[in-house]
């Protein structure tokens, strides 16, 4: 009999929660487990919202040709790392999924861009924006006020500062604000830092070389590949730099400057707020 009676109010327990969630998980002091949406229920992200978190990160990244060592993906690793750990430090934020599809070039006959080399997916900008519009439209409805864009890739930093300028004007009276973190990826130090340590600028490149293939080493090792397929003959390598003399350590200090200027320019923006 007392078997019976547990069983039942065990079953009436979790009806309970089912049916109004709110009940048992939007206390002040609630902590979700995860700060990515994609691996939350909806009650734990509405329990997170009843709590205060507000703020939201938008990542972007990309899926393009990072030569012959690393893969396409590199950028989304990047970023989903970066992210969780400026949510963290901020706190009471939690973090939209990466988004993957960006500018990489022209599609066609014709391709540019990355678009030159197999494998690389591409957005014309203006669907971008669409995207990161609509991502940023999703998350107010349900409550988020602050809107952090956080671009891993040159070609993503245009749209996120046209976006964050169209729906800061948009959202002026409803008490949202969506911020552009330009300093995340343009003005982050992580240049000056190597030239400072003795590298040249021939070494550090541009695209896929030192910077980015550490950071992916420290990030998702796995992604690097060292045992290269041989690039064909209509291909050039499609990358700058010396990726050779990347480290795993150095891959660590690079995230880290990324990461502390992003803070900096959020803390910034936050104070100049009326």
């Amino acid at each position: 009999m007392l078997r019976i009676v547990l069983i039942f109010a065990i079953t009436a327990i979790g009806i309970l929660i089912w049916a109004n969630p709110k009940s048992l998980m939007s206390s002040p002091g609630f902590e979700p487990g995860t700060l990515r949406l994609e691996d939350m229920t909806w009650p734990e992200v509405h329990a997170a919202i009843e709590a205060g978190y507000r703020t939201a990160i938008i990542p972007t990244g990309g899926t393009e040709q990072n030569g012959p060592h690393a893969i396409l993906g590199k950028h989304n690793y990047v970023v989903a790392h970066t992210s969780d750990r400026i949510a963290r430090t901020l706190g009471h934020t939690l973090i939209a999924p990466v988004i993957a599809y960006v500018p990489e070039g022209e599609y066609g006959p014709n391709p540019t861009g990355h678009m030159k080399w197999p494998g690389t997916l591409t957005l014309p900008e203006p669907v971008f924006e669409q995207v990161l519009e609509a991502t940023v439209h999703s998350l107010a409805t349900h409550g988020f006020n602050e809107i952090l864009l956080l671009g891993d890739s040159g070609g993503n930093q245009r749209a996120q500062a046209n976006v964050a300028a169209s729906l800061n004007h948009n959202f002026a009276e409803e008490g949202i604000t969506i911020r552009h973190v330009s300093d995340y990826y343009g003005n982050n130090g992580q240049a000056t830092y190597l030239l400072q340590n003795g590298f040249a600028e021939a070494e550090i490149g541009d695209h896929a070389g030192l910077r980015d293939t550490s950071e992916l080493q420290f990030t998702h090792p796995a992604g690097i590949h060292t045992e290269t397929t041989p690039v064909p003959p209509k291909y050039v390598a499609g990358h700058s730099g010396r990726p050779d003399l990347a480290t795993r350590s150095l891959g660590e200090i690079m995230i880290q400057f990324k990461i502390d200027a992003a803070l900096a320019q959020i803390s910034l923006m936050r104070a100049a707020a009326p």
